[in-house]
């Protein structure tokens, strides 16, 4: 781990959203499904505003859990067995997802925001394809599965603890060009913070970085890739990998996973009851739960997450 000041330091590098002007065409490799009705009918938009009072109005393509399943032919046999079974878990139309979604917001949006999950688990052809990306086009906040070596098959197996990412910590690091524990990017006067969360709570560090964030007497809007529960996000991530059944009742199930975390880790607990009173925290936007849906989370800021990119879908926010 890097001390406290070199922590800091790298708050200055680079931001949490690129531009859509520096994505390239993919229009001569990528034809239109529905020829007669344009190039994007496969995918699923959901659209969102939210109400800063801005001068200039922006919006961005916000996607998330993309979950690339790529492997050299000469990595080993895990990564082989992953590229099999996952690639069949997620469709093996990944990419064309991310492709497609890039194309459509080269046209439609000013900024692309991708919250976490855009590989399945680290290969060599995993992180190539990171690069490729978000190297040059595509920056935002990393997911749990950037830390899974090889996901079930692994040894040691994967603990959910700071301790389990530092041994890859800096593999990780070298395949993002932006800091993948915290990030901060002024656009058009508001500050978008992106911060690692993947096992559900955050870092003391990081809490003193968004203080620090405060500060500058911005809007804010929080990305990363866990939501931070409400009652209402719950309810519908339990009923979705519970299996999709009717709802019977209102009652909250109870708390497990992220959630129990975000309950029970004192420093986690406490950074989100404060910034449930953080009057310049406009807007949460996270993933991970491979749902599109929305809640009130303070009395200033909304909750959005993102359904699965690897499902053609994603959401453009507009700010204004």
């Amino acid at each position: 781990m890097s001390s406290r000041r070199d922590f800091f330091r790298r708050l200055t590098g680079m931001g949490a959203l690129m531009a859509t002007s520096q994505l390239p065409s993919w229009a001569e490799d990528n034809p239109a499904l529905f020829p007669q009705r344009g190039g994007f009918e496969r995918l699923g938009m959901n659209y969102v505003a939210i109400n800063i009072g801005l001068e200039t109005p922006f919006s961005l393509l916000h996607i998330s859990d993309t979950h690339l399943t790529a492997a050299y032919p000469h990595e080993n046999e895990k990564k082989q067995k992953l590229k099999e079974v996952r690639s069949k878990t997620f469709g093996g139309r990944q990419e064309e997802a991310l492709r497609d979604s890039l194309a459509w917001a080269k046209q439609n949006v000013d900024y692309v925001l991708h919250t976490g999950d855009i590989i399945d688990w680290q290969s060599e052809a995993n992180f190539d394809l990171v690069k490729k990306y978000f190297g040059r086009e595509l920056i935002g906040a990393v997911g749990n599965h950037e830390f899974s070596t090889d996901m079930w098959l692994s040894n040691p197996k994967e603990d959910r603890t700071e301790a389990y990412k530092d041994n890859t910590r800096s593999l990780v690091q070298q395949a993002y060009p932006f800091d993948i524990q915290f990030q901060s990017q002024v656009v058009n006067g508001v500050n978008f913070i992106t911060l690692d969360d993947v096992y559900g709570y955050v870092t003391q560090d990081q809490v003193d970085a968004f203080k620090t964030e405060v500060k500058r007497g911005l809007p804010m809007v929080l990305c990363m890739h866990v939501p931070f529960h409400t009652e209402n996000t719950w309810r519908v991530t339990c009923k979705f990998w519970g299996g999709n059944n009717r709802f019977t009742n209102a009652v909250v199930p109870n708390p497990n996973g992220d959630y129990k975390t975000q309950k029970t880790d004192s420093v986690t607990r406490d950074f989100i009851a404060y910034l449930k009173k953080e009057p310049l925290l406009k807007a949460l936007l996270a993933g991970h739960e491979h749902i599109t849906f929305q809640d009130e989370f303070s009395p200033t800021a909304r909750e959005y997450m993102v359904a699965g990119n690897f499902l053609f879908q994603g959401q453009e926010v507009l700010f204004y």
